[in-house]
């Protein structure tokens, strides 16, 4: 039997947000009897404490992303390109997985050690200055969450073909994301009531996930169904900025005295499932999303959902069918489709269930993982 196909997947985030989160579901759906998936992470956290879990190896070296300036010639000579050869030949890697802020000390170490280099491309934003444009034509596959992102990356018009740029819609593990599953504990520790109507948020704390908006819309809904009650899951900042964030919607909400007893910050939460399964419906609040995995996990749980549509919600959510879709910003839209489906338990029902079957026809895990492979195979040949 031959041996497993080295990968090494590189991450700049240690936590488990929902590109994190997305990761982990790809990689624990491939042929694990052909791959063998390594990570590389900057420091400890989340992510690499459930991928040891899993039983595959994990490695820990310091570096500071590379912001959306990098210069290609200045990023290679960094140690960790060095430490990247040094991984891929000690370890005998056959590819290299990066994601965008460490490809450009990626891509050189892997071009020097004859190893391919892919990339999944999760940021529309990530608009290629001139002088990096020819650094993006040189990896063996770019790979974008979504046609907003392709689209946002490529520019107007694209800078290289459009077909070098692959898409993969990212895939929800439709086991663990499910109808049945049980939502009574997580208003427990909330200590909502077991019948309220409860709205919810699953986001790190970023200043783009719109934590502000969504305190406007709990106080309009609230106002109009004041048995309704709002959580909030997520923890992780990645900067000082988010840390200064994160107190300033903490204190806002603590001192504003409609939502003190009714809006409930749950920390960081594991079970998201649990989170989602306890909620009658699921808000995205962001200023924009390059995917949105949560809406997936959503509906995959036969929930409706209510977001903004910047982005790949566009994409995911059937606006009118499997929820709502509106601008970014705009709390008074947020709220006004929040109480339409709170006061709705047959339409609730019926967008839930919408939900779930458009999960199962365009964004299982299965599809992802054999779309991906099937990428990596092509790239694998080629070299």
């Amino acid at each position: 039997m031959n041996a497993p196909i080295n990968i090494l997947f590189i991450s700049s985030y240690i936590d488990l947000g929902g590109g994190e989160t997305a990761l982990l579901n790809l990689v624990d759906n491939l042929d694990h009897t052909r791959y063998l998936p390594h990570l590389l992470v900057r420091a400890e956290g989340q992510l690499a404490q459930a991928w040891r879990k899993r039983g595959w190896p994990v490695y820990v070296a310091p570096w500071r992303g590379a912001t959306t300036y990098f210069a290609p010639v200045l990023w290679a000579r960094l140690p960790i390109s060095r430490c990247i050869g040094k991984l891929i030949r000690e370890k005998h890697i056959q590819l290299v997985h990066s994601d965008y802020h460490t490809l450009p000390m990626a891509l050189p170490a892997g071009e020097r050690n004859a190893v391919p280099v892919l990339w999944w491309c999760w940021g529309w934003w990530f608009k290629p200055k001139f002088w990096q444009r020819a650094f993006f034509h040189r990896p063996a596959a770019t790979i974008a969450l979504s046609k907003a992102i392709k689209a946002g990356f490529l520019g107007e018009p694209p800078f290289m073909p459009p077909e070098k740029v692959k898409l993969i819609y990212s895939g929800v593990d439709t086991q663990r994301f499910q109808p049945a599953t049980d939502g009574s504990q997580v208003r427990i520790d909330a200590d909502v009531p077991q019948n309220a109507p409860l709205v919810a948020l699953l986001a790190r704390f970023q200043d783009v996930k719109g934590h502000d908006v969504f305190q406007d819309m709990a106080r309009q809904v609230a106002q109009i169904v004041p048995e309704a009650h709002f959580v909030v899951a997520g923890e992780n900042t990645q900067t000082s900025a988010d840390n200064d964030y994160k107190t300033r919607i903490l204190e806002t909400a603590a001192n504003d005295p409609l939502l003190k007893s009714r809006l409930h910050y749950l920390g960081f939460r594991a079970d998201t499932e649990r989170v989602i399964a306890a909620a009658d419906v699921i808000v995205c609040s962001s200023h924009f999303e390059s995917y949105g995995m949560v809406n997936i996990e959503a509906m995959a749980s036969g929930k409706p959902v209510v977001s903004t549509n910047q982005g790949g919600p566009s994409e995911t959510v059937a606006d009118g069918v499997t929820g709502y879709l509106v601008p970014p910003g705009d709390a008074a839209g947020l709220a006004l489709q929040v109480i339409a489906l709170l006061e709705n338990a047959a339409l609730r029902t019926r967008m839930g269930a919408a939900g779930r079957t458009r999960v199962e026809e365009l964004f299982s895990v299965n599809s992802m993982a054999a779309e991906y492979m099937r990428i990596v195979e092509q790239v694998l040949k080629r070299s």
